[in-house]
């Protein structure tokens, strides 16, 4: 839920595939990610959208972007990708470089749901784990990290595999 009047970020942007839809719904849309080559391909793919910036990420945080500058973030199918830490770090610093009153959106596959565990379940299965395995969240952990950075009116929904969280900022 944003308007033609909002600055949105997305935390892990990738090649773009979420920011092609959304950015002719914005002001602005900037994507970041860790990955540069990542990035080189979003650009490519969203060359034709004049709205757009595209942001390396240095680490897992914001660094690059400054605070209270941004009225949405959000970071979907990105967790899964993650330690813990670095999931509550981008919550952190998502709350830094919103404006007052902003928004912040992110998910997760849920390790509760019956979807969710028969995914925790293949990976535990495996003999040999991938460094890249998809790692779960609990609506709790997701809930702590927003409210520990100071996020307000968090409200934390389960749909099939997925938690999602929504916050704002005062």
């Amino acid at each position: 839920k944003f308007s033609k009047k909002d600055i949105v970020l997305e935390i892990g942007c990738g090649i773009g595939r979420v920011g092609r839809e959304l950015a002719p719904l914005c002001k602005k849309w900037i994507g970041c990610d860790i990955s540069g080559n990542m990035l080189e391909h979003a650009q490519k793919r969203l060359s034709h959208l004049k709205n757009i910036e595209l942001i390396e990420l240095p680490e897992c945080n914001l660094e690059p972007i400054p605070g209270s500058s941004i009225d949405v973030v959000y970071c979907t199918v990105v967790f899964m990708h993650l330690d813990e830490w670095d999931r509550y770090e981008y919550i952190k610093e998502a709350f830094r470089v919103l404006k007052p009153g902003g928004r912040a959106y992110f998910d997760n596959f849920s390790l509760t749901t019956e979807e969710g565990w028969k995914i925790f379940k293949a990976h535990h299965e495996l003999s040999d784990r991938p460094s890249h395995i998809s790692k779960s969240s609990t609506a709790e952990e997701l809930y702590a990290y927003m409210s520990r950075a100071s996020f307000s009116k968090i409200k934390i929904k389960t749909d099939n595999c997925w938690i999602i969280a929504h916050g704002l900022k005062k």
